[in-house]
């Protein structure tokens, strides 16, 4: 395959990660000698930072979408936000309540921390959670990033989402939790920044993904690229599909595509 790739950005969970929330030795050697040879790294994730910091603090990513697009990082500098206020978060939060039930699951990101009310404390079971912190949401008055919340009946779901008319949603497919973010933020918005700041066509940008979320990111740049394990609508969106996050399928692509013939 022959391509002039300037940036490769990868979605975190069931992409970059293996199962064991773990980036691989041979994914990482593979990334490294991308940027030996100039190619920038990016990571584009429904994430909070806070929440990848384990992760970014090994991968030092070049580039960083977090927050399914609220945020965007050129090295340390915030090139984009987009924040609800206060008043819209507290809004929101009561809304989600009124809809789904006094007691649902909510996150919160801000752009410093990711909150939490859930009934078991996430980082007992797992420990890439990172230094999330619990809070009962009640007087919440912080500028929010994203909400998600738990929602198992779908009318429910479809209410809220219609409730909601000043955000963007999309539902992960690994369980029953709804991303609302501000209207149009979304990952594959967030590029656009990206392309204004580093100075290359999208058509340069490879991208990998394997949920609802990153389909509008695969379609968008030069070379789509869905995961073994991801759902079948990514796949059908995909310009291409690689081996599984367990299968070092990144590893491959690059060596065979950005590596092939280097010393």
């Amino acid at each position: 395959m022959n391509m002039s790739c300037k940036l490769l950005l990868f979605d975190l969970d069931g992409t970059l990660l293996q199962s064991d929330k773990m980036i691989s030795k041979r994914t990482l050697n593979a990334l490294k000698a991308c940027r030996d040879k100039g190619i920038l790294i990016g990571v584009s994730t429904s994430r909070s930072e806070q929440n990848s910091m384990i992760f970014l603090k090994e991968l030092m990513p070049d580039i960083l979408i977090s927050s399914g697009g609220a945020i965007v990082k050129k090295g340390s500098e915030y090139i984009y936000t987009a924040e609800f206020s206060e008043d819209e978060t507290k809004n929101m939060i009561e809304t989600a309540r009124d809809v789904c039930g006094q007691d649902c699951e909510i996150t919160i990101d801000t752009v410093d921390v990711h909150y939490w009310n859930y009934k078991i404390d996430p980082k007992k079971l797992d420990q890439s959670w990172g230094d999330s912190i619990y809070t009962d949401f009640v007087n919440f008055s912080e500028c929010a990033l994203k909400m998600c919340v738990e929602i198992f009946d779908n009318e429910k779901a479809k209410e809220l989402e219609n409730k909601l008319e000043e955000c963007d949603c999309i539902r992960f497919s690994d369980g029953y939790w709804y991303k609302f973010t501000k209207k149009n933020v979304t990952k594959e918005n967030a590029i656009m920044p990206i392309i204004d700041a580093c100075r290359f066509s999208i058509e340069s940008i490879v991208a990998f993904g394997d949920d609802f979320a990153d389909i509008g990111m695969l379609e968008l740049c030069g070379l789509g690229v869905a995961m073994g394990n991801a759902i079948d609508p990514v796949k059908a969106k995909a310009d291409l599909v690689i081996g599984s996050n367990d299968e070092d399928g990144i590893a491959v692509f690059i060596e065979e595509n950005l590596l092939s013939g280097c010393d």
